[in-house]
């Protein structure tokens, strides 16, 4: 695939998100810094700051009609969602978020005032998080657009990291998934409806406002990892739900030369969007695996340290097995009992049509 403008160049779409990560890593090269513990290869790059302790550090943006639309997004929530995104990359380290720089891009459409909304949802997150904003930019643009970097501590030893996954592990979940994605598609219904000026048509939120709420303002999941830290528990290996379960135990196999079983009846699923799915038409098991932006974690660990675990607070969705096919690491066995490869799916900046069209 080539593009219109210069045919011998590569479309970013033909190569996609990750494709794309894994060639600029390949042209930046390995870091030749003894500090740095981890560069371009996980949730969050890692770097020592003295014998023991280390800095885990992460950027995101988030972009007017990629990641967000302004008809539906409530600013004040959108400043809390731009934060908490970077925060469970942190998490997704077993690290504690601690600073953060924020640079806005700001169209002439946008008011003073609604520039202060956003940041009042900044400022909420960062009680959440106990954290600090300490700097930033900000810039004229065309579209509205939040870049955040967010710098978190722990100990080196404390750190996980994807790679860590070992055969014989459970494939843990914490909360529920697929409520993000179930959320997404009530508010483009809506957006549509309002926008073809439906004279019946009557908003009604209500049956919806648990799966709304999961994709407008999705928590990072900073109290699981404090409840570990507090009773000594550490999984061999973890990862935040941006792109969806299935892109993620992807990653973990890739990165721990691992293979994974995944069951279907197993996967933590709200009633709610239950519900949404079937009013859709559409199989809630897709909103799970493929929806992603949940901000939930996926972790690895034996099975004996689960029982220190709150069992409330996670589902064993699976577990590790041995790779015996790299061209299909990750397997589910259906509710019918059949067992099928399973593709890595999710959403791809590069290949996928934006969430808000």
């Amino acid at each position: 695939m080539e593009t219109q403008e210069h045919p011998d160049q590569t479309a970013l779409a033909e190569i996609g998100e990750f494709g794309l990560i894994a060639l600029l890593r390949d042209t930046l090269g390995e870091p030749t810094d003894d500090t740095v513990v981890s560069g371009i290869a996980d949730d969050a790059a890692v770097y020592r700051v003295d014998d023991e302790r280390v800095h885990v550090l992460t950027t995101d943006t988030l972009v007017e009609g990629v990641h967000f639309d302004r008809a539906f997004m409530p600013l004040e929530h959108l400043g809390f969602k731009a934060l908490s995104v970077n925060v469970s990359d942190v998490v997704a380290m077993n690290a504690s978020p601690r600073y953060a720089t924020v640079s806005i891009g700001i169209p002439q459409n946008i008011s003073v005032e609604m520039v202060t909304t956003i940041y009042e949802g900044l400022k909420q997150a960062c009680e959440a998080y106990d954290m600090h904003i300490v700097g930033g930019d900000t810039n004229a643009s065309h579209g509205l657009s939040l870049s955040i970097s967010v710098v978190g501590t722990a100990d080196e030893d404390d750190v996980v990291y994807r790679e860590g996954a070992q055969v014989g592990d459970k494939i843990c979940v914490t909360g529920d998934i697929g409520s993000s994605y179930a959320g997404l598609k009530v508010l483009l219904r809506n957006r549509e409806r309002l926008q073809e000026q439906e004279e019946d048509f009557e908003p009604n939120l209500d049956p919806y406002s648990y799966v709304i709420r999961r994709h407008l303002a999705p928590p990072a999941q900073l109290k699981i990892i404090q409840d570990w830290a507090d009773i000594g528990a550490q999984p061999h290996s973890l990862i935040d739900i941006s792109d969806g379960l299935s892109a993620e135990v992807h990653h973990i196999c890739e990165a721990s030369a691992v293979g994974a079983q995944l069951y279907e009846p197993a996967l933590p699923i709200d009633p709610e969007t239950r519900n949404t799915a079937t009013e859709f038409g559409e199989d809630v098991t897709v909103y799970a695996l493929f929806g992603g932006e949940d901000y939930e974690l996926v972790f690895t660990m034996p099975e004996d340290d689960l029982d220190a675990l709150d069992p409330q607070t996670y589902s064993v969705v699976g577990e590790v097995v041995e790779l015996e096919d790299d061209d299909q690491p990750v397997k589910i066995q259906r509710a019918n009992g059949e067992n099928v490869p399973l593709q890595p799916g999710g959403f791809d900046h590069f290949d996928s049509p934006s969430p808000q069209q």
